[in-house]
């Protein structure tokens, strides 16, 4: 019985041809490289592109000029930093974010109401899942700031099981238009940025008027 067990554990534990080793590692090395030089370029589209975008908004003529040139420039560095990320719990995602969308409001005169549920789940997203989220927040906010005609913002941040729940709501007028059709550029990629996720998007009329925006998103058991 031994020898029969000896001689299926060695059928069984053949190595791989060394072609086969050599050819991973290879591949291994080239991702190596070309991870390498994507990191050099955005690093270098960040020193100079971010430089330009730093005097926009210092030399910006208006607040709201200043604001989409600061959006553009926390976007760049969302993507710069994507691959130096490490994976991080949601509830620093959030906080990041509550800080970012009360500064944006607060220089543009606009009031915040940040509502955050006590018991999330703190499930941890990696660097793809930050950045989509991120993004589809601002987006959100920056829909809100250039057509809504308001001054007040409410978020709200729930989990009816198993999803996690983002109300973003906005006290002005409702873009009946932009519901209907939700083919501008920035709404494609709030939807592109769900799909992503594995979420679900929607915008309808808020209960006190204006426009609210409802991400579904699911988070693992």
């Amino acid at each position: 019985m031994r020898r029969v067990w000896w001689h299926l554990r060695s059928r069984w534990s053949v190595p791989p041809p060394a072609g086969t080793l050599a050819s991973a590692a290879a591949d291994d090395d080239l991702n190596a490289r070309l991870l390498a030089e994507r990191q050099r370029i955005y690093e270098a589209l960040h020193d100079d592109l971010g430089a330009k975008l730093l005097d926009l908004v210092y030399g910006a003529d208006t607040p709201e000029q200043a604001d989409r040139a600061r959006e553009a420039l926390q976007i760049l560095r969302d993507v710069v930093s994507q691959a130096r990320r490490p994976p991080g719990p949601l509830s620093a995602l959030l906080a990041a974010l509550q800080d970012e969308v009360r500064q944006r409001l607060l220089l543009l005169g606009w009031q915040l109401d940040w509502q955050q549920a006590d018991t999330l789940p703190e499930p941890v997203l990696d660097q793809g899942q930050v950045l989509q989220l991120s993004r589809i927040i601002r987006e959100a906010v920056s829909n809100a700031l250039r057509h809504s005609e308001g001054r007040a913002l409410r978020v709200r941040i729930g989990h009816v099981a198993p999803e996690l729940t983002v109300e973003i709501t906005d006290f002005g007028r409702i873009d009946r238009a932009a519901l209907a059709a939700a083919g501008g550029l920035g709404l494609r990629s709030m939807r592109a940025n769900a799909e992503r996720l594995g979420a679900d998007i929607d915008w309808q009329t808020g209960t006190l008027g204006g426009t609210q925006v409802l991400l579904r998103l699911p988070l693992p058991a």
